[in-house]
């Protein structure tokens, strides 16, 4: 029973086994037949493609060919017009060049023929060339030397008289462009006030703080000389400028005791620093001069604070930038040149306290450190005639300045000596070893001299204040009397931490 089962299972096993690699050999098959109906339509779409592609080729080449011929054509045709273009000019030049040797021919015939009538002329008259060249020429001179000479002198006259004429309507049109209002500097500012008890604060307890502000700016503080108004006087207007401010800054505050009064003062102359700068920046913005030096422009702007004669020397100058450009441009020169030597032709002013010389020497210094053009400081240097007028712009420089400062009106002499008059006064008192700062005060009838403590005993202050005074007496001419008051005072500051 076990055998027929093994044998039935053998046969069951072999059955299946046929019956599989039938199934798999007919499945291959069909798969086969697939695969290859695709590789042939694979094989048919490429051919079509391909079949698409050479006809595109050929009829591109075809196409090509016939652009080829057109060219070659056209080439050709252009090649025979230039053949043709250069026979014509070829023949052209030769009769050019026949005509110019006839010419030529011609020409050496009619020189031939005036040697032979000069030769003859020669015979007639008995003179050479050159004596009948020189009879001739004397012969006029003499019949109409009166005449030229009248007419000469006739056109010099004319030509002065129009020359002159245009020069005048020339500055008078500049003058009338740049025509404004002069203001004058003076030695006194006055500070508006709101409420008159303010004053009592300014003068503080046993005038503690108007002292302190006095000894502190270099001014002079008149309290009651105007209604609703404190006046600064001071003949240094950076000095004026700093006091001013610093009042202000103290009515505003309200807080008036003596350290404030030093805190407002030393802001004060921070704040100055930046004003000057904004005011050399106008300066060059309303000249046009954007090519000034950056460290110039603060230089410039410090003579805002100084006066000639009376006469603004920043307003005098950027009114004379404006005069020197108009006739720069009248007269053909270089206008920037022209403006700036204008603009820059009193820099020195701005320091010639403190560096010895005179304004022009010092300008041309700064101007050269800072690496100014040559003409710009050649045209500036000979505004006082220092220097010889080596370019036209240097004589346009010169004639702005006459014409700025000449204006009636434009200066005051008597304000510009009293201001030196003062200056002077403390240059002498500067001049003494120990002297830290000296003020003129009061119209310069008195003279405050601050020495430095350690430097200068309380025995020592008394003989320098004689000193001065002597000094003084010897140097200066003055009115009246002049009171030296020399202050030495010992401060001593310790920090609690």
């Amino acid at each position: 029973m076990d055998l027929l089962i093994i044998e039935a299972g053998i046969i069951a096993g072999a059955i299946g086994t046929a019956f599989g690699w039938v199934v798999r050999h007919y499945v291959a098959k069909f798969r086969r037949g697939t695969v290859e109906q695709e590789l042939e339509q694979l094989v048919l779409n490429a051919r079509k493609e391909a079949h698409r592609l050479e006809e595109e080729a050929l009829t591109r080449a075809q196409e090509m060919r016939s652009e080829l011929e057109k060219s070659k054509e056209r080439l050709e045709m252009q090649e025979e017009r230039l053949f043709k273009r250069d026979a014509e000019l070829t023949q052209e030049m030769d009769t050019l060049r026949q005509k110019a040797k006839e010419l030529e021919s011609f020409k050496e015939k009619i020189v031939e023929k005036e040697k032979a009538l000069a030769s003859k002329y020669e015979e007639a008259s008995g003179l050479s060339r050159e004596e009948a060249r020189a009879f001739l020429f004397d012969k006029l001179s003499k019949e109409y030397e009166e005449d030229l000479q009248s007419r000469m002198l006739k056109l010099s006259r004319d030509g002065e008289q129009k020359l002159e004429g245009r020069a005048r309507d020339i500055l008078v049109n500049c003058v009338y462009r740049i025509a404004n209002q002069n203001v004058s500097s003076f030695t006194s500012s006055t500070v508006e006030i709101s409420d008159e008890e303010i004053k009592g604060k300014i003068i503080g307890k046993e005038g503690r703080n108007i002292k302190t502000f006095e000894r502190l700016a270099g001014v002079e503080l008149l309290v009651d000389e105007a209604p609703n108004g404190i006046v600064v006087s001071c003949f240094d207007s950076v000095r004026r400028a700093i006091a001013v401010n610093a009042l202000e800054m103290l009515i505003k505050d309200g807080r008036i005791q003596p350290a404030k009064i030093e805190e407002c003062i030393d802001k004060a102359k921070r704040d100055i620093g930046l004003f000057i700068r904004k005011k050399g920046e106008e300066a060059v913005l309303a000249c046009g001069l954007l090519a000034i030096p950056d460290e110039l422009i603060p230089i410039l702007g410090r003579l805002c604070f100084r006066t000639s004669y009376g006469q603004n020397v920043l307003d005098h100058s950027i009114e004379m930038a404006h005069i020197a450009g108009l006739l720069a441009q009248e007269l053909g020169a270089d206008v920037h040149v022209a403006k700036a030597g204008a603009l820059l032709h009193d820099i020195g002013k701005a320091v010639d306290h403190e560096i010895p010389g005179t304004h022009v020497e010092i300008g041309r210094k700064i101007l050269a450190k800072y690496g100014m053009d040559s003409r710009i400081i050649q045209a500036m240097q000979s505004h006082h005639e220092e220097y010889p007028y080596e370019t036209i712009e240097s004589v346009i420089v010169q004639v702005a300045d006459a014409v700025s400062g000449g204006r009636p009106g434009a200066r005051r002499d008597t304000v510009d000596r009293y201001i030196h008059r003062l200056q002077d006064l403390e240059a002498i008192a500067l001049a003494f070893t120990g002297i830290e700062r000296a003020y003129a005060l009061q119209a310069g009838r008195e003279i405050r001299v601050f020495v430095a403590p350690t430097l200068v005993s309380d025995m020592q202050a008394r003989n320098l204040a004689r000193q001065i005074a002597i000094r003084i007496e010897q140097e200066l001419r003055y009115p009246g009397e002049i009171k030296i008051n020399v202050i030495r005072e010992s401060r001593v500051i310790e920090i609690a931490r």
